[in-house]
Formats: C-alpha cells, sequence, structure tokens
C-alpha cells in the first residue's frame, strides 16, 4: 500500500506538491505543452482515447481553468474545471502521469478545484472504476453508466448541501 509522499517502486515522489492553476492564454506556453503532453500520454497512448480528440477547444474558452502540480516544472498531474457564470461546474481531463501515481496528487488537485467553486455544484463523468474514489470527496452517482470514448463513465455531482460544503 502506498501512503502520501511516496511513490510507485518505478515511480518519481513529490515531497511537497504545490496546486497551480490558470487559463491557457495566460500560462507560460511550455506549462500548457506538458499538460498536453501529459494528457496525451495517460489518455491516448496509456487508455487508447484515439477517436475522441482530448484538444477540444475548451481549455481555451473564457469560464475553463486548468488546476496542475508540476516536478521540476513538468506538469505531472491535471485537471479542468468549465465554469460559466449560469450554469453548473464541470471537471474533467484529470489525469496523472503513471510515474506519479499512488501520492494523493489527483486528490489534492480535486480538493482545490472544488474549493474554488463554494456552494456551486460540480459535475464529473467519472471513469467507472473510480467511482468510489469520487464519492470519498462528495460526489454521488446520478444516472447509469454510459460510454465515452469506449470506456465506461458514470455521471457524478458534488451538491453543496450533500457535501457538507
Amino acid at each position: 500500500m502506498h501512503q502520501k509522499g511516496q511513490a510507485h517502486e518505478t515511480g518519481h515522489a513529490i515531497r511537497q506538491p504545490r496546486v497551480h492553476s490558470g487559463h491557457w492564454l495566460s500560462m507560460d506556453p511550455r506549462i500548457t505543452y506538458g499538460i498536453a503532453q501529459l494528457r496525451f500520454e495517460v489518455f491516448t497512448m496509456g487508455q487508447g482515447i484515439s477517436d475522441t480528440p482530448d484538444l477540444d477547444g475548451l481549455d481555451l474558452e473564457e469560464d475553463t481553468t486548468t488546476f496542475w502540480i508540476s516536478d521540476h516544472e513538468e506538469p505531472v498531474c491535471t485537471l479542468r474545471t468549465l465554469a460559466r457564470p449560469s450554469e453548473q461546474v464541470a471537471i474533467g481531463r484529470v489525469a496523472t502521469s503513471p510515474r506519479y501515481r499512488g501520492q494523493g496528487l489527483a486528490g489534492l488537485l480535486l480538493t482545490s478545484a472544488i474549493a474554488e467553486y463554494p456552494g456551486r455544484i460540480i459535475n464529473i463523468h467519472a471513469q467507472a472504476y473510480l467511482e468510489h474514489w469520487y464519492e470519498r470527496f462528495g460526489f454521488r452517482r446520478t444516472g447509469p453508466n454510459f460510454d465515452e470514448a469506449g470506456i465506461h463513465h458514470a455521471p457524478m455531482s458534488l451538491v453543496p448541501d450533500d457535501a457538507g460544503i
């Protein structure tokens, strides 16, 4: 069993992870490139998603925020939020480099993203096998599994009253 601060035997440990956030058009291009490269590694190479474009244009929208953790300026964990003022918040593109899994980095990012939107309903299309992991953060299933990019997903929401937020 791995504890926070430890990495898998083939991985790298980050002693004091720091969460960063920003919009792609105002971020250092080396960071945005690194995030795109990380998502390609996880979604295309790792999960075989090749028929759904990862770079879908949403990263460039005004209401999208990208969260990430870096190791020596290399993004190793990321997620994005889409938070249009009149709508619920959506979290997506949650990805951690295989070399950095097991350290609680995605949980740290998720907690930081949730904290940015107090009182708002937050939705996620969780990969079905991660449903119980998302439940630890207060998310609850809102419907049946569905196929997205060839992978079973569960629609889930975090409702402020339900989560004690």
